[in-house]
C-alpha cells in the first residue's frame, strides 16, 4: 500500500498487530493501516503524525520518534525560516520541524522509519535551499539498543528471580533442602524473602506487561501482554494471600507461588531477548545492502580532488575512483578502465570491463584500475537506494495467508481468557484437594502457554529472509504478494527477444532481387532505421557504419507497430519490415519468398526491403541465445513448469530458436498489443500465469500476468509493470526467484503448523487432561518456557532461509 511507514514499540503477538491495525484506521486522514510483526512497523495511507503516536500511546504502544540535524544554507530572513519549517511539517511523519536562522540549522522531529534524510534533503532544495545531514539516528543502532535493553532487563530478573526458584522448588528437586530451610530461617522468613524479590521482579523487570497488559483489557483487546499480567497477578495475588491472610484459604490450600511469577517473566523476557536477536538477524539483507555505499566521495571541485560526505555528491559532479574503492553513486566513466564487480547487482561473482561512456553503479566495486566518471544518479535515485528501497516494501509487505492468521488470532486470546476461566472451574468443582491449588495452577498455565507470539510471527518473518536472501541472489520481489503468487504458478512464457536472446542482434545475410545494388539497399535501409530504437535497427546500423557506407538523411518517418517502418531516403519511398507489411502494403516479395524461408528455417530473422513499390532485398538478421538461458530452461522444466515462448518472429524462425533451447511450445507471429490475449489464452484452463519480459512492448503482458518477471537490465516501463525484477539478464534469475519463493511458502507453512500445532497440542496439557490418566500438571514455569521456545522456533526456521541455494547451474 503507498503511504508512509513507522515504527511501532510494544508489538509482541498476534494479537497486537489486529489492535495496533484498528487503532491507526480510527483516525482521521489514516486511512487502512496494516501492521508488521517481524519488523515491528506500521503503514497508513496518511494522517497526522502526531494523532497517531498518541492514539498508538494511550492504547498502550508506543511509536519511536526520531531526530534528523541539518545543516541548511540560503536562509536569510524569518520568511526563509518559516518557510523552511513549513515545508518540513508538510512531510509525511513529521511530528515537528525547528529551524534556526542564527545558526542556519534546521531539527526535525518524526516518526522512525518513515522519513529518509534524501526525502527531507529534496524538500529543502525543491524550496530552493541547500541542506546536508549533521546526524541521524540508525534504525540498526535502535535495534542494538532495544536489544541491550532486553538483556538489562532479563539478567535483572533473572538475578532476582533465581533466589525464588531455588528457595521454593529446591525442596522438590533435592528434598533435604527443604528441611535445611524450615530449620535455619523458617517457611515464613522463606515466604517473605520470595515475596520482596518477586515484587522487585514484577514492578521493575514485569512492569512492561503490567502496563501493556492493563491498556490492552482498558480498550477491550486483549493481546499476550495481558495473558502474562492475568497469570503472573493471579499467582502472586494467591501467593500474597497465604503469606499474610492465611485465614482466608483452607488449610489445605495454604501454599506460595512466587517462583511461577517471578520465573515466568524471567522466561518470557528471555524468549524476547532471543526473539530480538534473531529479529535483528532477519533484517541483515538489508544492513548489507546499506552497508555496500561508501560513506565518502573524493570528488573534484574547482580542479581540485577533496573527499566529500556522500551526501555532498550532486549530479554533474566529477568523481575520481582508486583501485579497489567502491563507487560512491551511479555514473557515466569519462576516462580510465577498470574491472567492476557488480555482484551486488547481479547475484554472481564476476568482473566486468569498463571504460570511457560505460555506465557504473553506486556501490559496486573497482577492480585493479582507476576510473574518473561523472555522477548521474545520486541520494535516493541510485540504483543501489532503489533496490533497498524495493527490498524493504518487500519485506513488508503482507501476503493473502497473513490477513486469515490475523482474523484468527484477533479472536485467539479473548478464546484463551475464556478457556482459562472454564479450566478453573472445572477443577474447583471437580478437582481433587487442594482444589483452588490446582485450580490455580492450570487457568495461569493455560493463560501463559497460549500467548500467540509465533502465530504472529510465522509469516512476516519469513517474508523478511525470504525476499532478502531473494536479493542477495539478484532478484527483487518489487511487490510482497508476488511471493506467494509465484510458488503456484505453472506456466512461465518468455518474450523471445532481449529475454531468451541477447537482444543485440547481428545482422548475417543481405538476398538482393534483380536489379538492385547490395550497398546502395543497405544504405537506404540504414538510413531508415537510424529514426528507429529497435535492436535490429541498430544491428543494421553497425553493419553499414562498419562497411564505411554513406547513410543519408530519412524525412517523413512513420513506424506501423508490429509491422514495420516507411521513410523518404533521396527522393525514394522506402518500407522496412516483415513479410506481411510488405503485403499489406500492397508489394510482391514472392522472389524473395524462398530466401526469406531458408533465412527462417535457420533460426534468422527475415526482415524485408522494398523501394518505390518494389521488393529489393530480404536481410537476415541473428540474435544469439544468452548464456545461461538453456540451463535455466532446464531446470525450469525439472521444476515441473509449462514453458512457453512468445515472439513477434515468423513461426520457422521461433520455432528454430524454441527448439535451440528446449521450449516445445511457441506462439508466433504475436502483435506487441497481442502479447495480453496470448496470456489470457494461455491460462484459460486456470493455470497461473508468469511472464518474462524486457522491452517497453512488453509493460502489459508483465502487468497482465499473475506474475510479471522484468529483466532488469531492460526498460524501466517493463521494471515499473513487473512484480518481481532480475537485477541481470541472466534467466537463471527466473529460477532462484521461484526456488526462493517456493521456499518461502513451504517455510511460512512450517512455521503456521508449528504455532497452531504448539497451541492446539499444549492448552490442553495445560488444562491438566493428562492429570486423571497420569496425575501430571504442567507447571506454569515450564509454560513459559514453551511459550518462549516455541516463538524462537518460528524465528529459528525462517532463518534458514538464509542458505537457500539459487540453483544457478
Amino acid at each position: 500500500m503507498t503511504g508512509f511507514t513507522f515504527e511501532v514499540q510494544g508489538m509482541t503477538c498476534g494479537a497486537c498487530v489486529g489492535r495496533v491495525e484498528r487503532i491507526l484506521s480510527a483516525v482521521k486522514g489514516a486511512g487502512k493501516a496494516e501492521a508488521n510483526l517481524a519488523r515491528n512497523t506500521a503503514t497508513v495511507a496518511g494522517g497526522d503524525a502526531a494523532a497517531l503516536a498518541a492514539a498508538l500511546g494511550n492504547a498502550g504502544f508506543g511509536a519511536r520518534e526520531d531526530r534528523l540535524a541539518l545543516a541548511v544554507e540560503g536562509m536569510t530572513c524569518a520568511s526563509c525560516v518559516g518557510r523552511v519549517e513549513r515545508g518540513l511539517a508538510a512531510l509525511p511523519g513529521v511530528l515537528a520541524a525547528r529551524v534556526n536562522l542564527a545558526t542556519e540549522s534546521a531539527e526535525v522531529r518524526f516518526l522512525a522509519g518513515s522519513l529518509p534524510a534524501d526525502a527531507v534533503i529534496s524538500a529543502i532544495s525543491d524550496l530552493g535551499y541547500v541542506a546536508k545531514v549533521q546526524k541521524q539516528a540508525g534504525v540498526a543502532e535502535a535495534k542494538t539498543d532495544e536489544i541491550a535493553a532486553l538483556k538489562r532487563q532479563l539478567l535483572l530478573a533473572l538475578a532476582l528471580a533465581l533466589p525464588v526458584f531455588v528457595l521454593e522448588m529446591g525442596g522438590h528437586i533435592f528434598p533435604p533442602f527443604h528441611h535445611f530451610i524450615a530449620r535455619t530461617i523458617g517457611t515464613q522468613a522463606s515466604w517473605l524473602i520470595q515475596f520482596v524479590l518477586t515484587s522487585l521482579v514484577l514492578v521493575g523487570p514485569g512492569r512492561v506487561f503490567y502496563r501493556r497488559g492493563w491498556a490492552s483489557l482498558r480498550h477491550a483487546a486483549p493481546d499476550m501482554n495481558a495473558l502474562v499480567m492475568i497469570g503472573t497477578a493471579a499467582a502472586y495475588a494467591f501467593s500474597v494471600t497465604a503469606t499474610f491472610a492465611p485465614f482466608l484459604l483452607p488449610s489445605t490450600a495454604r501454599a506460595v507461588y512466587y517462583e511461577a511469577a517471578a520465573v515466568i517473566v524471567a522466561l518470557i523476557l528471555l524468549g524476547r531477548w532471543m526473539e530480538a536477536r534473531a529479529k535483528g538477524r532477519t533484517g541483515a539483507a538489508i544492513a548489507r545492502l546499506m552497508g555496500l555505499a561508501p560513506k565518502t566521495a573524493r570528488v573534484e571541485r574547482d580542479g581540485v580532488v577533496v573527499d566529500l560526505p556522500l551526501e555532498e555528491v550532486v549530479v554533474g559532479d566529477t568523481l575520481h575512483l582508486r583501485p579497489g574503492e567502491k563507487l560512491a553513486v551511479d555514473g557515466q566513466v569519462l576516462e580510465g578502465q577498470s574491472y567492476v564487480d557488480e555482484s551486488m547487482l547481479t547475484g554472481e561473482p564476476g568482473a566486468v570491463a569498463k571504460a570511457a561512456g560505460d555506465m557504473v553503479t553506486g556501490g559496486t566495486v573497482n577492480g585493479t584500475g582507476a576510473l574518473s566518471y561523472r555522477a548521474l544518479r545520486v541520494g535516493a535515485d541510485t540504483m543501489l537506494s532503489q533496490i533497498i528501497r524495493m527490498v524493504g516494501e518487500a519485506q513488508g509487505a503482507r501476503l493473502p495467508v497473513q490477513d486469515l492468521v490475523n482474523k484468527i488470532t484477533g479472536w485467539f486470546v479473548p478464546a484463551v481468557l475464556m478457556a482459562a476461566a472454564v479450566t478453573v472451574l472445572l477443577w474447583l468443582v471437580f478437582g481433587p484437594s487442594p482444589a483452588l491449588t490446582h485450580a490455580l495452577v492450570a487457568g495461569v498455565a493455560v493463560l501463559i502457554i497460549a500467548c500467540p507470539c509465533a502465530m504472529g510471527l510465522a509469516v512476516p518473518v519469513s517474508i523478511m529472509v525470504g525476499t532478502g536472501r531473494a536479493a542477495e541472489l539478484g532478484v527483487l520481489f518489487r511487490r510482497g504478494d508476488a511471493l506467494q503468487g509465484l510458488q503456484s504458478v505453472g506456466i512461465v512464457a518468455f518474450d523471445k527477444t532481449g529475454t531468451l536472446t541477447a537482444g543485440r542482434p547481428e545482422l548475417t545475410d543481405l538476398t538482393r532481387a534483380n536489379g538492385f545494388d547490395p550497398d546502395q539497399v543497405l544504405a537506404l535501409v540504414a538510413a531508415v532505421e537510424g529514426k528507429s530504437e529497435h535492436p535490429i535497427a541498430q544491428a543494421i546500423l553497425r553493419t553499414a557504419n562498419e562497411r564505411g557506407l554513406e547513410i543519408p538523411p530519412a524525412f517523413d518517418f512513420t513506424s506501423h507497430t508490429g509491422f514495420g517502418i516507411e521513410a523518404q531516403v533521396s527522393g525514394q519511398h522506402i518500407l522496412v519490415g516483415s513479410a506481411r507489411f510488405l503485403e499489406r502494403e500492397g508489394v510482391d516479395a514472392s522472389d524473395l519468398t524462398a530466401a526469406g524461408a531458408s533465412l527462417a528455417h535457420a533460426g534468422k530473422t527475415p526482415l524485408y526491403a522494398a523501394i518505390d513499390g518494389m521488393a529489393a532485398a530480404v536481410i537476415g538478421v541473428a540474435d544469439p541465445v544468452k548464456p545461461g538461458t538453456v540451463k535455466a530452461i532446464e531446470a525450469l522444466r525439472a521444476m515441473g513448469l509449462r514453458l512457453v515462448m512468445i515472439s513477434g518472429d515468423n513461426e520457422a524462425t521461433a520455432k528454430v530458436i524454441a527448439a535451440e533451447l528446449g521450449i516445445t511450445e511457441v506462439v508466433a507471429e504475436v502483435l506487441p498489443d497481442g502479447k495480453v490475449a496470448a496470456l489470457e489464452r494461455l491460462r484459460h484452463d486456470g493455470d497461473k500465469l508468469a511472464f518474462v519480459g524486457d522491452g517497453i512492448n512488453d509493460a502489459p503482458a508483465l502487468a497482465t500476468a499473475d506474475v510479471g518477471i522484468a529483466i532488469g537490465t531492460g526498460t524501466d516501463v517493463a521494471i515499473e509493470a513487473a512484480d518481481v525484477v532480475l537485477m541481470s539478464g541472466d534467466l537463471r534469475g527466473v529460477v532462484a526467484a521461484l526456488t526462493v519463493s517456493r521456499a518461502t511458502m513451504r517455510n511460512i507453512k512450517q512455521n503456521l503448523f508449528w504455532a497452531f500445532g504448539y497451541n492446539a497440542a499444549l492448552i490442553p496439557v495445560a488444562a491438566g487432561v493428562l492429570y486423571p490418566l497420569w496425575g501430571v500438571q504442567l507447571s506454569p514455569m515450564l509454560a513459559a518456557g514453551a511459550m518462549a521456545m516455541s516463538s524462537v522456533f518460528v524465528l529459528t526456521n525462517a532463518l534458514r532461509l538464509r542458505w537457500v541455494a539459487g540453483d544457478r547451474t
